[in-house]
């Protein structure tokens, strides 16, 4: 049985990703990558409440992952990351022996224009104005 480790943060992102890799009997160790908190959060929201969420979030994105996974009959694990994804991965393969590691996670967008570029900032709208006029 072929062992794939999968990090995942959005369960129409990872349905294609996932697609493709289906071959035979498979155990998913899927693994959900919550979005990041602010570090001033905590301000505001309780410890508590901030992992609450976490693992709210994460049974949303397993129960729209897991079922198709399952249709076929293969086996399934599902964890929520909670530190940095190196040791985990060294972790489950110890555990389950060798994985292929997967990161189907959503690319994160695109930076952000440079300086001169686009009118999101007051000097990027005079540049663009500037260059037009000319």
């Amino acid at each position: 049985m072929e062992r794939i480790i999968v990090y995942l943060d959005d369960a129409a992102h990872a349905r294609g990703q996932l697609a493709p890799l289906r071959s035979g009997a498979t155990h998913w160790l899927l693994v959900a990558c919550a979005p990041r908190m602010t570090q001033r959060i905590g301000k505001w929201v309780s410890h508590g409440s901030r992992e609450r969420w976490r693992t709210q979030w994460a049974e949303r994105l397993f129960a729209a992952i897991e079922p198709d996974l399952r249709a076929r009959g293969d086996r399934v694990t599902a964890l929520l990351a909670t530190g940095p994804l190196p040791p985990l991965a060294a972790r489950l393969q110890a555990d389950h022996g060798p994985c292929r590691v997967v990161d189907a996670r959503r690319p994160k967008s695109d930076p952000p224009p440079g300086r001169w570029q686009g009118a999101g900032t007051l000097m990027g709208l005079a540049a663009a104005l500037l260059l037009t006029a000319e």
